[in-house]
């Protein structure tokens, strides 16, 4: 929920919405019978409570985790870039288009932004960064640190 001043405030959460999170976050497709039995609450508990994490946006939505080798993406990467200082608002929606952009972080420090970029190959993910992210207006300079291995800990 957006405060006055325009920051987001958390919402308030119990013991019964930080179980039903756990339980959607381990299976986003699970019932809400299925949650409602693991946290032991009614069906209908649930259902109110799902519903108003969903409009609370404290679930924003559901998806399934990929693994990204099987799919056929085998060359990740993370990628920072320093911008420009007025660069930011402009380039994250152009960054969101690029469909090998899988998450996009505004962040303090070194560098601006963080990307995680996932190819097919080694020269694709060349063409994304040298041709794409390089090319970009606003981006001042880029770093690539290549993934080995991929830990999902969700």
């Amino acid at each position: 929920m957006a405060a006055r001043d325009g920051r987001v405030e958390p919402a308030e959460l119990d013991d019964i919405d930080r179980n039903i999170i756990a339980e959607l976050t381990r299976d986003g497709r699970m019932s809400v019978t299925q949650v409602a039995e693991n946290v032991h609450i009614s069906r209908a508990h649930a259902y109110t409570r799902i519903n108003r994490l969903t409009a609370d946006g404290v679930l924003s939505r559901f998806t399934a985790v990929v693994d990204p080798i099987k799919a056929g993406l085998k060359s990740s990467a993370y990628v920072t870039l320093k911008l420009k200082q007025d660069a930011w608002r402009e380039l994250r929606e152009k960054l969101g288009a690029i469909p090998e952009v899988h998450h996009i972080a505004l962040v303090g420090g070194d560098f601006d932004v963080i990307l995680l970029v996932r190819a097919v190959d080694n020269i694709d993910l060349r063409r994304v960064i040298f041709d794409q992210l390089q090319s970009m207006p606003g981006v001042l300079d880029t770093q690539t640190f290549l993934v080995f291995e991929d830990v999902d800990t969700r």
